[in-house]
């Protein structure tokens, strides 16, 4: 029996990220999604009010899959650094937390869009753009989101 699995080629990757200056507190949160030559292509920085660190980590996931949607991106590979959500958007964890229940039903009508993607755990060290953007959004209020495709 052969049990290797062919997987479809992507050529982008996102990260993401949610900041929030304590717990519950201000908010931001970050995206970026990359290209096959490792050059962004969108960029999302945004503050989003008073969340949860976990709330937060969830809408920065929400922004980054729209934006990749909105530019018709259906193939990616995700990677965040809350273990938390990766498990439970993959349905290894069960969402306990009332208040982010609603968020992850966000992302798995979100994740019916998509003809595939993967999420991938990493270390926060492998996460730093996203951070940053989070932090930024954060810190400048700002509500952006930039395609640097064109």
């Amino acid at each position: 029996m052969n049990n290797n699995k062919i997987y479809p080629v992507t050529e982008y990757t996102m990260f993401f990220d949610g900041c929030s200056k304590s717990n519950p507190g201000e908010a931001g949160i970050g995206a970026v999604v990359y290209n096959s030559s490792l050059e962004e292509i969108i960029v999302v920085s945004k503050a989003i009010g008073v969340k949860t660190n976990n709330e937060s980590e969830y809408m920065a996931l929400i922004e980054g899959l729209r934006s990749l949607l909105f530019r018709s991106i259906k193939n990616v590979i995700v990677f965040g650094d809350s273990q938390l959500v990766i498990n439970q958007v993959t349905k290894i964890y069960k969402v306990k937390s009332e208040n982010l229940l609603p968020l992850y039903n966000q992302v798995q009508e979100l994740l019916k869009q998509f003809d595939y993607i993967e999420f991938k755990h990493v270390l926060r060290n492998k996460n730093k753009r996203a951070d940053e953007l989070a932090n930024i959004g954060l810190k400048n209020k700002y509500i952006c989101e930039t395609d640097i495709d064109n």
